[in-house]
């Protein structure tokens, strides 16, 4: 057998050198083999960490969201609150009741920093600013004058005023559909209530003529209830008698300024609102029917109240908060006024005054107390 250039190997020779090219014929086909199991194994490599990706991957890609949401889950809301004197534990509570009805937990993702004068306006700017040096996201204020110490004191801390007697006329928003700025609120109007409530104690007290007024002059709203009151006298046939009060000292002798007075109104106020037992054994010692706008007057002694439910006031002010911190602008957010207003009568201060209620009082009260 001739190999290569034509030398003849015989035929051991042969047979040795096709041994041999099968033994290369096989090595090759060895490593031929290697190289694909090679191939395989890193090919199931690969697959088995496409496999690990995509079961793992999702769960990665929710923990990312499911982070950030915890984290805001554990944002905790600072708000502030402020008024002038203590307000009624009611009023407080039902605000309180608002924000967990909304899901905020007092201790747990909001707290509140209450801010209360004792009484007097002066400290109102020194109060409101701590609150905004406390960096809080809103600042609930009870009443007018918190509200316009909130007005000065920021442009940029949203606001939630509760309760406050016109709002556009005393100049703290633009108006009532959009009201501007960094302030909205509850608010209702001052002349309606008052003409309402001399209505009503006229029709209480039959022999009704003159009508003494109490009001704060430090209270921006109040001239403008006076004014509304006025009107209303006028329409009624009443004279009115005002007697400025501007703090509880004063009472005594505003008692004794409108002796002679056949009824009273209270016009609303803070001074009135944390005095208000004060002044309803003064009306009941003065034996002077008086009328106020707060049931809480009448709980604790007072005759008669015409006026807005103040915890479900205070409670909606909870819906603004809420909005607020959700993103909404105070400018945007509309000022609500309640449609429904409370008559509550005290029979038992009634009958110490000598007075019956009429069966038609009688069947419009809201609720008759005989405490």
């Amino acid at each position: 057998m001739t190999v290569g250039g034509g030398i003849d190997v015989g035929p051991r020779a042969a047979h040795a050198e096709r041994s041999a090219h099968q033994g290369t014929i096989m090595q090759l086909n060895d490593c031929d083999r290697w190289r694909r199991v090679q191939r395989l194994a890193m090919s199931i490599r690969f697959d088995a960490l496409i496999l690990v990706f995509f079961l793992f991957a999702p769960a990665t890609c929710v923990a990312l969201p499911a982070t950030a949401q915890e984290s805001q889950a554990r944002k905790i809301y600072r708000i502030g609150f402020l008024r002038a004197g203590q307000p009624p534990t009611a009023w407080v509570e039902a605000f309180q009741q608002g924000l967990r009805e909304l899901g905020y937990v007092a201790g747990k993702n909001v707290v509140i920093e209450f801010r209360f004068t004792d009484g007097g306006l002066d400290q109102l700017p020194q109060l409101v600013g701590e609150l905004v040096r406390l960096k809080v996201d809103v600042i609930v204020v009870s009443g007018a004058p918190p509200a316009l110490a909130a007005q000065k004191a920021t442009t940029s801390v949203p606001v939630v005023f509760a309760a406050v007697t016109s709002p556009v006329e005393i100049g703290l928003i633009a108006q009532l559909g959009r009201p501007g700025g960094n302030i909205t609120g509850l608010a209702f109007n001052a002349t309606d209530l008052a003409g309402k409530r001399l209505e009503l104690l006229k029709e209480l007290v039959p022999k009704l003529r003159r009508v003494a007024v109490f009001w704060d002059p430090s209270n921006p709203t109040n001239p403008i209830q006076l004014k509304g009151a006025e009107v209303a006298a006028r329409t009624l046939g009443l004279h009115l008698q005002p007697a400025p009060v501007r703090g509880p000292s004063d009472f005594e002798a505003a008692f004794k300024a409108v002796r002679g007075a056949d009824g009273l109104l209270l016009a609303d106020s803070p001074l009135f609102t944390s005095h208000r037992r004060r002044l309803a054994g003064l009306t009941t010692t003065s034996r002077l029917p008086t009328i106020s706008g707060l049931r809480d007057f009448v709980e604790v002694g007072g005759l008669v109240s015409y006026g807005a439910n103040y915890p479900d006031l205070y409670r909606r002010a909870a819906t603004y908060v809420d909005k607020i911190l959700r993103g909404a602008k105070p400018g945007d957010l509309p000022v609500e006024q309640p449609t429904k207003f409370d008559f509550v009568l005290n029979n038992r201060t009634a009958k110490v005054l000598g007075l019956t209620i009429p069966p038609s009082l009688l069947l419009r009260a809201d609720q008759m107390i005989d405490q």
